[in-house]
């Protein structure tokens, strides 16, 4: 595959991977298809996902129960060509030549899914923007 026809490869990386990178995965998963490659991991994962932003993200017709939180590979970092960080500071570490983009997203732990729903709609449109800059137009 040529380099101009190689599809994108977005990172997105909090800490546990349990909530803020599981949504921008299955919204990016549903918005961008098989025109990107998508990776989610977190730097110290946690044992399950939320499950209210499980239950948010079904509200929107996304089904992310099989998904697991995951571990940050060298692999995944080093394949990716833009990582966003959500919350991690100083625990994301840096692959040189990588286009990073942090969004201060509030962390949906121990909120209520009335709560998750606003996290998720921000995470969404977060999401379209940085597809529209990856891909072009719809």
């Amino acid at each position: 595959m040529s380099e101009s026809s190689r599809r994108p490869e977005i990172l997105f990386l909090c800490v546990h991977n349990a909530g803020r990178s599981q949504m921008a995965a299955g919204f990016a998963r549903q918005l961008g298809g098989d025109r990107v490659v998508i990776h989610s991991a977190g730097t110290a994962p946690g044992e399950h996902l939320n499950p209210a932003v499980v239950e948010a993200m079904l509200e929107v017709g996304i089904d992310i129960r099989e998904q697991k939180p995951q571990v940050l590979t060298e692999a995944m970092g080093l394949s990716s060509d833009v990582i966003i960080t959500m919350g991690c500071g100083d625990a994301c570490p840096v692959y040189l030549g990588k286009r990073y983009l942090d969004w201060p997203l509030t962390d949906p732990a121990g909120k209520p899914v009335e709560e998750v729903r606003a996290i998720r709609d921000e995470i969404r449109g977060l999401v379209d923007d940085l597809l529209t800059q990856l891909l072009g137009g719809a």
